[in-house]
């Protein structure tokens, strides 16, 4: 079962909504009882990095989510702050991420090939998808677009973990891949047919 984390942060109505005209089964989760049965695990995330991690460190789940994503293996699937979330730290906050993808989370104004453009990036882009990425729909030729909303990026430790980059002033970390888990900056469940394909090809895994 698609289980989306419901802590307090994120347009949960999107997913659901999405899925449910894809005809994948789906529900959101708010309490331990709500884990039972995961298949998949979405972890959305809107708005400030340390006010999403501490709804997450507040909600309850934390604990048994990582017993299901590092110990059970699940599948899960970070998007925009829920992506920021798996690094290790944010230059937005003072709290320590999950860690799950080792990585750094920067501002676009401490970026001098960015410092001159508008922030937050907003609005649709190419990504570019690395060579068989589970994530990419792989009965098109054409370059994917999806819909950003953001004014910090993540910059990935070790970059074999980056799934797709996008440009910006300069090429940054738009989805990442470590085993099972998953992370995509921008937003598929507004980015149409693109974003749809994403999100059933994270459901198919």
């Amino acid at each position: 079962m698609i289980t989306i984390l419901d802590y307090g942060v994120g347009n949960l109505y999107a997913f659901l909504t999405t899925f449910k005209r894809l005809n994948i089964p789906v529900r959101t989760a708010s309490t331990l009882e709500d884990l039972a049965d995961v298949s998949k695990l979405i972890l959305p995330g809107v708005g400030s990095f340390d006010h999403a991690m501490q709804c997450f460190n507040d909600s309850g789940m934390r604990t048994r989510v990582e017993q299901l994503v590092l110990g059970q293996k699940i599948p899960v699937l970070g998007i925009c702050v829920g992506m920021q979330m798996l690094g290790s730290s944010s230059d937005e906050g003072i709290l320590p991420g999950l860690n799950w993808i080792p990585g750094r989370v920067i501002s676009f104004s401490e970026n001098p090939a960015t410092a001159s453009l508008p922030s937050p990036h907003m609005g649709w882009n190419d990504v570019d998808f690395e060579v068989g990425s589970v994530l990419k729909d792989r009965e098109s030729e054409l370059a994917p677009r999806f819909y950003f909303l953001h004014s910090y990026y993540f910059d990935a430790k070790d970059k074999s973990h980056v799934a797709a980059t996008a440009d910006y002033g300069f090429r940054f970390d738009a989805a990442l891949c470590n085993g099972n888990i998953y992370g995509v900056q921008f937003h598929p469940e507004k980015s149409h047919s693109w974003g749809s394909q994403l999100l059933k090809n994270f459901a198919e895994l």
